[in-house]
């Protein structure tokens, strides 16, 4: 599993998406990210996500991002997890 410290972070590099709860996420996020929910982001990443490109996963304290991360990995999607800490 590939993780960078979201202070590495650049646009240029991928998509950053942050699986908080909408709550979670309005009260702190990184600026340049987009809230899919976990929830959603699992039961939907078909259709949210295209294997051509690159995702980086960040979530408030790292557990629910390490998991969809290795979820989305074994589905063949180029995905990292980001890291707050």
């Amino acid at each position: 599993m590939k993780r960078l410290d979201i202070k590495d972070y650049n646009k240029n590099k991928g998509i950053l998406i942050d699986i908080q709860n909408k709550i979670d996420y309005n009260d702190y996020h990184h600026p340049d990210s987009i809230n899919i929910p976990y929830e959603t982001l699992l039961l939907n990443y078909k259709t949210l996500l295209d294997k051509n490109k690159k995702y980086y996963i960040v979530c408030n304290k790292g557990v629910k991002s390490r998991k969809a991360v290795a979820i989305l990995e074994f589905y063949g999607y180029d995905v990292t997890q980001m890291s707050y800490e």
